[in-house]
């Protein structure tokens, strides 16, 4: 085992951005096989759900989180407790909304939705997607950010964000009330 964390620990300094992307893509690809088994098991396994929320986390979730987290401790550096609560909260109050926004707009997009599908979307499930997300964030970032380094944070957000992507498979791919109405009529 010492020897898988030396190996991805060389990767990760050699090649951050890259390394990054794989585990936001492992972890969202895990969540949603699990939504999909555990959560949605009666309904058919659907590939290329776990496809779209795979490639959002390697194409999104793990850009942006390398470059997030990143100027966050650049700006906020230390671990002080007035530090670590003033960098939870920008994560759970700015950065939460925008990459709700993120999710559910690729989501759409990738499925082929209308920016107006995508706008209902995001009405109908941010505000849920948001508070659903302190139950987690607020208690697993405020050790992220006491304890953990800045170059393993995405690799401790994703751990955690397997469980969680349980949750966001399963907002993500809830039918917002417009669709179902386009659904009915066509």
């Amino acid at each position: 085992m010492a020897g898988i964390w030396a190996a991805y620990n060389r990767a990760l300094t050699a090649q951050p951005l890259l390394v990054k992307a794989c585990t936001s893509l492992t972890g969202f690809t895990v969540g949603d096989i699990l939504a999909q088994k555990f959560i949605n098991k009666d309904a058919e396994y659907d590939f290329m759900r776990t496809v779209r929320l795979g490639s959002f986390g390697a194409l999104v979730h793990g850009p942006t989180g390398h470059w997030f987290y990143g100027m966050l401790d650049s700006k906020l550096p230390g671990t002080a407790p007035m530090t670590v609560a003033t960098k939870v909260a920008i994560d759970q109050t700015i950065w939460n909304p925008i990459f709700g926004i993120m999710f559910f707009s690729y989501l759409g997009l990738t499925e082929g939705k209308s920016v107006d599908q995508i706008y209902q979307k995001i009405k109908a499930d941010l505000a849920t997607a948001v508070m659903g997300s302190w139950t987690v964030w607020i208690p697993a970032h405020t050790i992220n950010f006491k304890f953990v380094p800045t170059s393993q944070r995405l690799l401790y957000i994703n751990s955690i964000q397997i469980g969680y992507n349980v949750f966001l498979s399963f907002l993500g791919n809830k039918k917002a009330p417009e669709d179902a109405v386009i659904e009915k009529v066509e």
